[in-house]
């Protein structure tokens, strides 16, 4: 840190605008709205922590509160600057910021009134008043516009298209599509108050949950804790064979839990780990390939999972907790996939042990208990049941005092540089989740949500392997334009409901396979028009029973499922498929066209990006293995020893799937290895069959080992011909 005001001003001109405006010594050495903001920022920082504790405002306040802070300094910290870096127009944009903040708090003051005036005029229809109209015009523009300027054009357009599809466009589309137009007064109302809408249900989870976390991962930034995960990564993994690599993984995997981005996270670890590897002797776009694919991992990666588990957990109202607990082995698969092909890749190009460098061990101890302790103290608080918002909150106010008997102490200083650091960073998420809930109100008030499910299920025709091809490629088009938390949102509210009622259909396929006794339940299938209805009562073939369920109208298989299906089967169906949807979103980061992640680090490491792009594809295969296993075994709900079954001969088939694609392994592959790799893993993923699982993994161990026999025999004739030459 500089030692005056405007040193410290000196040493931060290279920063960007918005780094400028909350960066403490830029602040403090400059104009003074640079002091001003900054100190909002702080005072917006220490609101989200007082309002999720002790302030206790309504929730529309609460969310209205929250985008007008942020939509402020969405509007201000968007400003394009001159060739010297100082802003433009900074005076307009400062009004219409100031526009869009009092326009949101006027909202929240409105909402009374509102049902006031309605109710006395019988309600006809929303008695708005003109300040009403303009604030709330205000409010939706505003949210288009920033979302604009964040993110681009896409998701303003499919904005821009939700209101328009209730407002006029529905009613002008023909078939499944169509859906009745509303008046304008209704639209803005449902826009601002539904549940579904611009204030509602996700802007919560992003005042009572994102922004805390964001905020906790700014004090592990700040305190040293992500020094922390480096130095430990390096002294864990640096002597490994591509133990370069092995660092690039382990880090990013920690360091996901701290920063809920899987750029943010390519760009902070890809500094350090890239140049790392290329050292090391692996491939320019392979080292940007393994950190896009791990720090992609690292939104997978509990407890926190970037802001995926809590949009899963309001959305389903399944425990935090156990969204967490249940993502553990799946997200070790990941990361041990990603291992794998690292393993591979160094013995494919013979690439060895160098020596690592150094463990700066004053970076490792200053930031071990303030990663440590404090995340084991939130980890515990979310499993014991706690709410994620205390959680964090306990979190923060933990690293705050165990920093006090570390090197790295955050003191007022290192406090305003965290807060300003965690409210920077939640800016675009903040607006995003804000503009989102317009898009989820239009697809809910229409029902396109029930319109998708019942397209994907005639279209995959009763086949959850194509109703998951189809998900898969609606998420990469979403995902071009989207960042996956929208993604997430968009996609699950879409597809989730359509894949829970296909794996719960796989339970009723069983039934009839056996026979349904229950007279009520066996009823309900005269309403289909089939002759295997005669059969429900005694039995019936498998393809019998898949056919006839590929008959039943959707709207019966709504009411059909939980009279045959359990509540709890039916909880477990819901979350597998929000895993699934949510595992499958992440995808658009390591899969060209449009990978942020893998172009993040292509320009880091220097290497082609639409290459760096297709090699962090086959590096992060996993994102379609692991949904795979979701849907076809009881990864999800199983009880421990067939979780720990399924994980253990699941890997024996990621192994042979990494083999085939690198057409190598600890060896060279002989051609007669290839239909031994497909036979081998095939068997070891084939769901709870204990001969071929064993079969197909002693199948795997069996290539695996030969390929180091023809290893050892290749270097030997490579000896003998030097010797010869020699």
């Amino acid at each position: 840190m500089a030692d005056t005001p405007s040193q410290a001003a000196h040493d931060s001109e290279s920063l960007p605008f918005k780094e400028r405006l909350s960066d403490l010594n830029y602040a403090f050495g400059h104009a003074w709205y640079y002091k001003l903001i900054f100190i909002f920022i702080c005072g917006f920082g220490i609101w989200h922590v007082l309002t999720n504790l002790y302030l206790q405002e309504p929730g529309r306040w609460q969310n209205c509160i929250h985008f007008a802070g942020f939509g402020f300094l969405a509007a201000i910290t968007t400003i394009k600057t001159d060739e010297n870096g100082h802003p433009k127009n900074l005076w307009p944009n400062l009004i219409f910021a100031g526009l869009i903040a009092i326009s949101a708090l006027w909202i929240a003051y409105a909402e009374n009134g509102i049902y006031e005036r309605t109710l006395a005029k019988t309600g006809q229809s929303w008695q708005f008043t003109p300040f009403d109209w303009i604030a709330g015009i205000i409010v939706i523009v505003g949210a288009i516009e920033l979302t604009r300027r964040l993110t681009g054009w896409i998701i303003p357009i499919l904005v821009i298209l939700s209101l328009s599809y209730i407002l006029f466009i529905g009613e002008m589309l023909p078939g499944a599509f169509r859906a009745a137009s509303l008046p304008l007064d209704d639209v803005l109302f449902r826009s601002l108050y539904n549940d579904e809408g611009m204030f509602g249900i996700i802007t919560t989870i992003s005042s009572a949950n994102i922004t805390l976390f964001m905020i906790f991962g700014a004090f592990l930034v700040v305190s040293g804790a992500s020094d922390f995960v480096i130095e430990m990564s390096k002294g864990i993994a640096g002597r490994l064979r591509g133990g370069a690599a092995f660092v690039a993984v382990m880090s990013s995997a920690l360091t996901g839990t701290i920063s809920g981005s899987a750029v943010a996270n390519t760009a902070s670890t890809g500094v350090i780990t890239i140049p790392l590897m290329k050292s090391n002797g692996f491939r320019a776009k392979f080292a940007a390939g393994v950190e896009a694919s791990a720090s992609t991992g690292g939104q997978l990666m509990p407890p926190i999972m970037g802001a995926g588990a809590f949009v899963m957990a309001s959305y389903t109202g399944i425990e935090y907790g156990r969204i967490v607990l249940v993502s553990i082995v799946p997200a070790v698969l990941y990361f041990l996939s990603v291992a794998f092909i690292i393993r591979i890749e160094a013995m494919k190009h013979d690439i060895g042990i160098e020596k690592p460098d150094a463990v700066d061990r004053s970076k490792l101890v200053g930031g071990a208990l303030n990663f440590l302790l404090p995340l084991a103290i939130m980890t515990y608080m979310l499993m014991s049941g706690r709410t994620p918002s205390y959680a964090a909150c306990f979190a923060i106010a933990s690293l705050i005092m165990i920093s006090w008997i570390t090197p790295n102490k955050m003191g007022p200083k290192n406090i305003a540089r965290a807060l300003a650091l965690g409210v920077n960073t939640s800016i675009m998420t903040a607006v995003l989740l804000v503009a989102v809930g317009l898009i989820n109100n239009a697809v809910t008030t229409s029902g396109l949500a029930n319109t998708f499910a019942l397209m994907i299920a005639q279209w995959s025709q009763g086949s959850l392997l194509i109703a998951l091809a189809l998900i898969t490629i609606a998420s990469l088009i979403l995902g071009m334009g989207l960042p996956v938390t929208a993604a997430y949102i968009v996609l699950s509210i879409l597809s989730a409901p359509a894949l829970a009622g296909m794996l719960a259909d796989g339970v009723i396929v069983q039934q009839l396979v056996s026979g349904i006794a229950d007279p009520i339940a066996a009823a309900t299938f005269a309403l289909v028009d089939s002759p295997l209805v005669a059969k429900v009562a005694t039995g019936m073939t498998l393809a019998e029973a898949q056919m006839l369920m590929s008959s039943i109208p959707f709207e019966l298989a709504v009411v059909l499922r939980p009279s045959l299906v359990d509540v709890e089967a039916m909880t477990t169906f819901l979350l597998t498929a929000h895993l699934i949807v949510f595992w499958l979103s992440q995808d658009s980061n390591v899969t060209p066209p449009v990978c942020l992640a893998a172009f993040t680090a292509a320009g880091i490491a220097k290497s082609p990006p639409m290459a760096t792009g297709v090699e962090a594809w086959k590096i992060a295969k996993g994102l379609y293995i692991v949904p795979l296993i979701f849907a076809y075994t009881p990864l999800i709900g199983g009880d421990f020893a067939t979780v720990a079954r399924i994980g253990i001969f699941s890997l024996f088939g990621i192994y042979a799937f990494n083999a085939l694609l690198q057409r190598y392994s600890e060896g060279p592959l002989r051609w007669w290895m290839y239909p031994l790799l497909i036979a081998g893993g095939a068997a070891a993923f084939y769901p709870l069959h204990w001969v071929s699982n064993i079969l197909g993994a002693l199948v795997v161990f069996a290539v695996i080992r030969l390929s180091v026999q023809f290893a050892k025999q290749a270097d030997g004739d490579r000896l003998m011909g030097t010797s010869s030459q020699g």
